[in-house]
């Protein structure tokens, strides 16, 4: 009995010395935490991003030949694979036929306007002549009328015989037909000015319809080469290609997503922050990341921007948090984090989309 009591004497200092040791460990944990999140917000609800390329022929068609893999690394411009082109090929000469046809319909309508045009110029040079002509007869009328009229004086004296009057007469009234005939001929050549005068006109709006179709024709021609270079599908970005499902001869349709290129140019860290914790963060804020696969390093970063939308209104079906509901749901707003240039761009290349991190923002 009294053995138990010493035993219970000397095993109470003790205790109180762990319980001591519990409480002030407790304690200095507590402070450290309290001292450490007015300083520094953290998330465990963060993933690297990097952005993912799709694969989108321009043309359909069948595949031709593939030349790559799986998780191989590629350069911009690297073809990724070929689309058979027969097709296209046939298209491009019949473009290229269609240009030269389009090109002779010019050359036949530049000749159609030069002969009217040479046209006008004979019907200018008929008028200008016949106005000449006409100029004279008139001249020669006129001499014909002063002439039959002193011979018809003479006629009625009996000056002269009846045969001189009527040869007067007859010279009187052929100027006059002539000038009449000629007159008539000048309003023929007036006509036929403005005939050939319309039909320059019209000959002119071919010329201008085919030019526009020479130019029509070499857009499909160029069109149909653009379509023969789109047979050949290159990578847009340096990148690692990904979920190839591709076969030799399979059928692809223009705007078809096929496989991906993840861009290993750029990497950042998407963070889902509370909307509690949002108070603090501000943009340029430096950031400690650990990732998950690589638990012995630590990345440096720096806030860059904010979401303009909590990630729940991005969703299929976003709640309604409104103020009064039964149950308020913490909502989360993501956070872009850009890693520094100061991190080891060997292990940046390592880093995958869609891996865990923690990080730690420094608020001060």
């Amino acid at each position: 009995m009294e053995n138990n009591i010493e035993n219970k004497k000397s095993s109470n200092p003790k205790f109180i010395i762990v319980l001591v040791a519990v409480v002030l460990l407790g304690g200095g944990f507590g402070v450290y935490k309290y001292l450490h999140s007015q300083q520094h917000e953290t998330t465990d609800d963060a993933q690297v991003e990097r952005n993912l390329n799709p694969i989108i022929p321009r043309v359909g068609g069948y595949i031709d030949k593939i030349y790559v893999k799986d998780n191989q690394m590629v350069k911009a411009g690297d073809t990724l694979f070929t689309i058979q082109r027969a097709d296209y090929d046939v298209r491009v000469e019949e473009a290229r036929a269609a240009v030269s046809v389009a090109e002779k319909s010019f050359e036949v309508s530049k000749a159609d306007v030069s002969a009217t045009q040479a046209n006008v110029a004979i019907s200018d040079a008929t008028i200008l002549s016949n106005t000449g002509t006409i100029e004279g007869a008139e001249i020669k009328l006129q001499q014909a009328n002063n002439d039959f009229e002193r011979y018809a004086n003479l006629y009625k004296n009996h000056s002269i015989t009846k045969q001189q009057y009527e040869q007067a007469l007859t010279a009187k009234l052929e100027a006059e037909k002539q000038v009449d005939v000629l007159k008539q001929q000048r309003n023929a050549s007036s006509s036929q000015k403005q005939a050939v005068i319309s039909k320059t006109s019209v000959a002119n709006k071919q010329t201008s319809v085919a030019e526009a179709n020479i130019q029509k024709a070499k857009a499909v021609l160029k069109a149909a080469e653009l379509n023969v270079a789109y047979t050949v599908v290159t990578a847009a970005v340096d990148g690692q290609v990904s979920n190839i499902k591709l076969q030799e001869g399979q059928m692809v349709n223009p705007g078809q997503s096929l496989f991906y290129i993840i861009n290993t140019q750029e990497t950042w860290v998407v963070a889902n922050f509370k909307e509690t914790q949002l108070n603090k963060i501000r943009a340029g804020q430096k950031v400690e990341i650990k990732v998950d696969a690589f638990p012995d390093n630590t990345f440096e970063g720096e806030v860059e921007s904010f979401s303009p939308a909590t990630g729940s209104k991005f969703s299929l079906l976003p709640p309604d948090n409104a103020t009064g509901n039964f149950v308020k749901t913490v909502q989360r707003l993501p956070v872009k984090i850009i890693l520094a240039a100061s991190n080891k761009q060997e292990l940046i290349q390592m880093l995958r989309p869609g891996m865990n991190v923690d990080v730690d923002v420094h608020i001060k």
